[in-house]
């Protein structure tokens, strides 16, 4: 798989990738997050591509005190290949050169199969709750 920086030539694909892998939320619009990441560290937004085929994403940030993870996302059809361990392994190097000292990312509690990834390859549940609040609602898209 080849690892590069997105390109708005992929915001379709990566949409459907999202839709595909059922990360996107009818209160989340997947574009203008797209748009939203692509106005901060832009270069920390990543694609994986094999033959040419987008089949994966990972956005990444670094706000100084931690790194956080969003939408790594792994086509099903190309799962199980360690594309998803390469992404994290990307962007924890990217992040690690920035002097980032710990990566944060958020993950359904429903979403059993994505915490054993997780755990798989090194994150812990860290005792603490996540709270959230919207300051810009989106519309479904």
């Amino acid at each position: 798989m080849k690892i590069r920086i997105f390109s708005p030539a992929d915001e379709a694909a990566v949409v459907a990738l999202w839709q595909r892998c059922e990360l996107t939320r009818p209160w989340n619009d997947p574009h203008k997050d797209i748009h939203r990441k692509l106005a901060v560290q832009p270069e920390l937004f990543l694609v994986g591509e094999r033959d040419g085929v987008l089949i994966a994403t990972v956005m990444a940030g670094y706000d100084g005190h931690r790194g956080w993870v969003n939408y790594l996302a792994v086509d099903p059809d190309h799962r199980n290949a360690g594309y998803g361990r390469a992404l994290m392994r990307h962007v924890e190097a990217e992040l690690e050169a920035r002097g980032c000292p710990k990566l944060n990312m958020q993950v359904r509690a429903s979403n059993a199969l994505v915490l054993d990834f997780y755990r798989a390859i090194g994150y812990t549940t860290d005792d603490a709750v996540s709270l959230g609040k919207r300051l810009i609602p989106d519309t479904p898209p």
